[in-house]
């Protein structure tokens, strides 16, 4: 059984790009911009909403948002929040220096390793995605990570989704809506599983992420009627921007955190007027383009940077947070792979974020997604929270002592101490080269396309039982897609 880690040490984050100053700046241009350039494109429920709770709808049709009511929605807005798995032992708790590693994306190709190839994404890779998490220690959170591209219709992709997810993993889930409609048989089939309406919304294990925003400084209408729909479900809203620097967000770093950080300031401030100390997560997301292509290049060092100082802006305002890493470019799990998802990842480890999105199995920028690489990365994630961790230096750890009596008198080693180095179990990356050979695997895609075919062969979760997936199917007839037969029975 693997050891537990240790609580964080108290000093908090160390990757810190910005400096104070910079953070007061800013800050500053995050107001000014709400202030004077505001959102366009407001639904009617949205402006009923904001201009209630003291936005201006100006003659321009743009709402702004005055300095007093944000300042104002960040001092009231919820904290300490915790994301509640479908078993208690997978709840997430967001606050102090506590770190989740999770998935996430919108990928419509499956990278299948151990062939070389890319194919298009199916309903059952998310199941399959899901029950490998299920026993991944290091991935902490399941959103989906890919997009059902054998499922048209939206009712239909939406609801399979979440249903593949929640009977995949017991671990909280994250999800999306195409529309406000697509809710509501969600919040029944879950309200099922709880055991009641007032059940799940006492303990939500899923959360809505809501890019309520389309970049630069818009409201997308039906992404704000789901987020309003959600809202009233009681579920947790992950506030989430997307702009993309060069193209839909300033090409300057600190300019496209300045319009993310606004954007997402804009929709704390509408989760707030719609239900004030709602659950509410601040997820600026800025993504990095390639200067030669504009191609989005999510395992550059410009995407870290970025990343990084988005959390240090959640920070400033003590909110819960979230943060993207992990998004090699790479198409396969290789070399730059390991080398963009390590470094990314353990940088928003060290950035002070709660949450990490896209942390494990994404590849080409977002567009694939790998099973084998679910397996590599949670040791990649568990290297990234042990080292975060440091080390404990009391008096028993400094073993003044016990190098006296080594070198004064004693053996000269030590081998026969007692005390092995502590850390978790050796992971797949850590296997040496010997231990490989001795297993007729010869390299770290081998063993996890193997150890990949050896899990889902084997891991069918049962949380869900029998009979509430009988009452399921009853009650919601053939939009249920996913085949009883590849769930194990």
């Amino acid at each position: 059984m693997k050891q537990a880690l240790p609580e964080p040490p108290a000093a908090g984050p160390c990757y810190l790009p910005l400096s104070e100053g910079d953070i007061g700046r800013i800050h500053e241009a995050v107001l000014t911009v709400l202030e004077t350039v505001g959102f366009a494109d407001a639904i009617p429920s949205c402006i009923e909403a904001l201009t209630g709770a003291g936005a201006v709808l100006a003659e321009d049709g743009r709402i702004r948002f005055p300095r007093s009511l944000v300042r104002d929605t960040i001092s009231r807005a919820a904290r300490n929040i915790t994301l509640h798995g479908q078993d208690p032992r997978h709840d997430l708790h967001l606050d102090g220096n506590h770190v989740h590693f999770g998935t996430a994306g919108v990928a419509v190709n499956l990278v299948d390793a151990a062939q070389r190839i890319w194919r298009e994404t199916r309903l059952q890779d998310i199941y399959d995605a899901a029950r490998l998490v299920e026993g991944l220690d290091n991935i902490h959170f399941f959103q989906r990570p890919m997009v059902a591209r054998d499922i048209a219709d939206p009712l239909e992709l939406d609801f399979n989704t979440l249903y593949a997810c929640v009977t995949g993993t017991t671990k909280h889930v994250g999800t999306s809506f195409t529309v406000r409609e697509n809710v509501k048989p969600a919040l029944e089939m879950l309200h099922m599983i709880a055991g009641g309406e007032e059940k799940f919304r006492a303990r939500p294990f899923v959360s809505s992420s809501s890019c309520f925003v389309v970049s630069p400084m818009k409201f997308a209408e039906d992404a704000c009627g789901v987020m309003e729909e959600c809202v009233r479900g009681g579920l947790p809203i992950l506030v989430l921007s997307v702009g993309q620097a060069g193209i839909t967000a300033p090409a300057d770093l600190a300019g496209a955190v300045v319009q993310t950080v606004a954007e997402v300031l804009a929709g704390l401030v509408y989760v707030n007027a719609l239900k004030p100390g709602h659950p509410a997560i601040f997820a600026a997301w800025p993504f990095a383009s390639d200067p030669h292509t504009g191609a989005m290049a999510g395992g550059s060092p410009q995407q870290a940077l970025l990343g990084a100082a988005c959390a240090q802006m959640a920070r400033f305002y003590d909110l819960p947070s979230s943060t993207v890493a992990g998004m090699t470019d790479a198409g396969l799990p290789d070399s730059q792979s390991g080398y963009e998802k390590g470094i990314t990842d353990m940088l928003a480890a060290l950035s002070g974020a709660h949450l990490v999105y896209e942390a494990a199995g994404m590849h080409g920028s977002l567009l694939g997604f790998c099973l084998e690489s679910l397996i590599i990365d949670n040791d990649m994630l568990g290297h990234c929270l042990q080292s975060r961790v440091g080390m404990a230096a009391g008096d028993e750890q400094l073993s003044a002592s016990l190098i006296a009596r080594t070198c004064l008198g004693g053996p000269g080693h030590y081998l026969d101490s007692g005390k092995g180095q502590s850390g978790s179990e050796p992971g797949l990356e850590r296997w040496q080269f010997r231990e490989r050979e001795q297993n007729g695997l010869s390299d770290i895609v081998s063993h996890a396309a193997a150890e990949k075919k050896r899990l889902l062969a084997e891991r069918f979760p049962r949380h869900i039982t029998r009979g509430m997936d009988d009452r399921l199917r009853a009650r919601f007839g053939d939009l249920i897609r996913l085949p009883r037969g590849a769930m194990g029975g």
